[in-house]
This record gives C-alpha cells, sequence and structure tokens, in this order.
C-alpha cells in the first residue's frame, strides 16, 4: 500500500507530531513499506488456528497460598544492633 504524503501528514497531525519537510519523503517511504508488510500478512490463512495468548501453553506451577511467618525470628533479629523480645530496637523518632 503505497502512503501519500497528505496521509502522512493527516496521520502525523493525529499524532501530534512533526515532520520536517527534507524527512517527510523517507518516512512515508518506511510507513509504505510497513503497511505492504501488513497487506502480506493479512493474506495468510489463518483458518482453523486458534488465538494464542503467549507462546507457553503449558500452565505454570502452582503453590498454596499461605500466610507463615517465616519461623527464621532468631536469623533476622541476629543481623540487628539491638533486639529485646524478638523485636527490633529502634531510636525514638518523634517526640
Amino acid at each position: 500500500m503505497e502512503l501519500t504524503e497528505d496521509k502522512l501528514l493527516r496521520v502525523a497531525d493525529l499524532a501530534r507530531l512533526k515532520i520536517r519537510p527534507s524527512m517527510r519523503d523517507n518516512i512515508r517511504q518506511s510507513c509504505s513499506n510497513i503497511l505492504s508488510w501488513v497487506e502480506q500478512l493479512q493474506k495468510v490463512n489463518t483458518d482453523g488456528i486458534e488465538p494464542m495468548t503467549g507462546m507457553n501453553i503449558e500452565a505454570l506451577p502452582e503453590r498454596f497460598d499461605e500466610v507463615t511467618d517465616g519461623n527464621c525470628v532468631e536469623d533476622i533479629l541476629a543481623n540487628a544492633p539491638e533486639k529485646d523480645h524478638n523485636m527490633f530496637i529502634v531510636p525514638k523518632v518523634v517526640e
């Protein structure tokens, strides 16, 4: 499909793009090539082919979603500069 300069300028206006006159012919030709490629894709027979949402058809493994505390309080508090009763001790910020 050949894209005319008028259509190119119309699309550029709708997209709020400014195209310098020196670039118009190059951009018009590139867009025409893209539209020709899309025309070729439209000619491909896709009867009987299911639409795909992605390349992987296999389901991903799932795990049961349960809330736990991790059972690693000692490991976490080992990095704390100060601790008391399984809690971090931090300096007072608001007076």
